[in-house]
């Protein structure tokens, strides 16, 4: 999935022809036109109950700057919506919640996308009744 967002001349950030200010003057209905198919047919098909509670949260949290506090949330699915720019969400990965401030870029793109579920797994050496083929493994 590549979306389309420039830095303009000014270093300033546009989302497919649109600067941030723009984007977050519209409505849900324009934004969502802009976003790639999958984003745009969750939208037009109607936030859930959740998905519209943590909408007016990032509303309410733009309004009262309470920026320090991270939105909790375990949606992983919500699209990443222009009023979204700047909060910090703090999103569940199966076993905890993970900080993720939005950015620009990040328009587009599912809140899940941004923290991973599976933790890298680094085996180490056998070791002592590690396993039956392990006993005969010398010791240092």
């Amino acid at each position: 999935m590549s979306t389309e967002f420039r830095t303009g001349r000014e270093g300033e950030f546009t989302y497919r022809g649109h600067d941030l200010d723009e984007l977050q003057d519209m409505s849900l209905e324009e934004v969502a036109e802009l976003l790639p198919a999958r984003q745009r047919r969750t939208i037009t098909r109607g936030l859930s109950d959740e998905h519209l509670k943590v909408l007016e949260e990032a509303r309410e949290s733009t309004s009262e700057e309470t920026a320090n506090d991270p939105i909790r949330t375990h949606l992983r699915d919500m699209p990443v919506l222009p009023e979204f720019v700047g909060l910090t969400f703090a999103v569940y990965t199966g076993q905890e919640f993970e900080r993720v401030e939005i950015e620009p870029e990040m328009l587009g793109h599912y809140l899940g996308e941004f923290q991973l579920t599976r933790t890298s797994v680094e085996h180490g050496q056998a070791g002592i009744g590690a396993t039956r083929s392990s006993k005969f493994v010398p010791l240092k």
